[in-house]
């Protein structure tokens, strides 16, 4: 079994791939020639260079075609006032009487630096389905927490995708 991705996943994937390969690919195949053009290549920076960023490129490119091929197609069947994807949860976090808001996402929007938690995550698999006013406990490797969800709101802001 694959990525869970959204259809708006896939569908961004593609786009990326088809920059990349359009766009990227032939302005990247130049600079390699044009480097390479520059006379002796042990010594030639700028030809390792673009050998280094067109190699990048076709591995991301490869990378997100086999992401594709191997997907599982999910879908949000979540409740207007449910916890869902693309949802914002407002938490209060009760042993430390803070608050947190974080989105809902699939693993390859997922960033915890920027608050979107995977569906897949701990959090986020305690989370889903739970109701404004539910008391949730999360269980982690180093133990476990209580939240209070204090609000949910739909988020449609289109996340970038994690690079590998």
């Amino acid at each position: 079994m694959g990525e869970k991705l959204t259809k708006a996943d896939i569908e961004k994937i593609q786009e990326e791939i088809n920059h990349r390969k359009i766009d990227l690919r032939p302005e990247l195949a130049a600079a390699v020639r044009d480097a390479a053009a520059q006379g002796d290549r042990s010594e030639n920076f700028e030809y390792y260079a673009a050998k280094r960023e067109n190699r990048r490129n076709e591995s991301r490119i490869a990378y997100l075609e086999r992401m594709l091929k191997y997907a599982t197609v999910i879908e949000d069947h979540s409740k207007e006032d449910e916890v869902g994807l693309n949802k914002k949860v407002e938490c209060l976090f009760i042993d430390d009487d803070e608050t947190e808001t974080y989105k809902i996402v699939t693993p390859i929007r997922g960033d915890t630096m920027e608050n979107r938690i995977s569906i897949e995550s701990p959090l986020g698999k305690t989370l889903l389905r739970h109701h404004v006013g539910d008391i949730v406990h999360v269980t982690t490797e180093a133990g476990g927490y209580d939240l209070k969800i204090l609000s949910i709101t739909p988020d449609d802001t289109d996340d970038e995708i994690r690079s590998f």
